[in-house]
């Protein structure tokens, strides 16, 4: 069963005083689509600790990880930064659909400054998802269409 892992991104949540309601929902559609995924990681917003997660997950041999949060235009929203210090590769068909399909549910949907891409050599993608619960629920379908199409390319699979 192919690993997978969700990092949620709020310095509510981590610090205790928000519950992170994005996260199960992520995590919830991977054990739904047949990923090994645990519990969603929960970390405070900056790209040093974006970059710090990510990494931890990759080193242990994760392949799909979704972040939830930190993709706006806030301040500290440092997501796509933190994300850009690990993947290799950009694939912008994935974050340019994410917004589109969030910018047709609501028109902050065009704000999420989210990427994605796949880091080299391990073999993983990385996908950045915004931190609203129905951001994540509208995207997660999009992410589960092309995740294993990806991750058998990233194998070596044939196109």
């Amino acid at each position: 069963m192919t690993r997978a892992a969700v990092i949620t991104v709020s310095d509510r949540s981590a610090e205790g005083s928000r519950p992170d309601v994005s996260g199960p929902v992520a995590v919830a559609a991977l054990r739904e689509a047949g990923f090994d995924c645990a519990n969603a990681v929960v970390i405070a917003d900056g790209a040093d600790s974006v970059e710090r997660a990510l990494t931890a997950e990759v080193v242990a041999g994760v392949k799909l990880i979704v972040t939830t949060g930190g993709t706006g235009v806030s301040p500290r929203d440092q997501t796509p930064e933190g994300t850009a210090r690990v993947v290799t590769r950009q694939v912008p068909g994935i974050a340019e659909e994410l917004r589109r399909r969030g910018a047709a549910a609501k028109p902050a949907g065009m704000l999420t400054r989210g990427v994605a891409g796949v880091v080299d050599p391990h073999g993983a993608l990385v996908v950045n998802l915004p931190g609203s619960p129905g951001g994540v629920a509208d995207g997660m379908p999009v992410v589960l269409s092309v995740a294993r199409h990806v991750l058998d390319q990233l194998g070596g699979g044939d196109h």
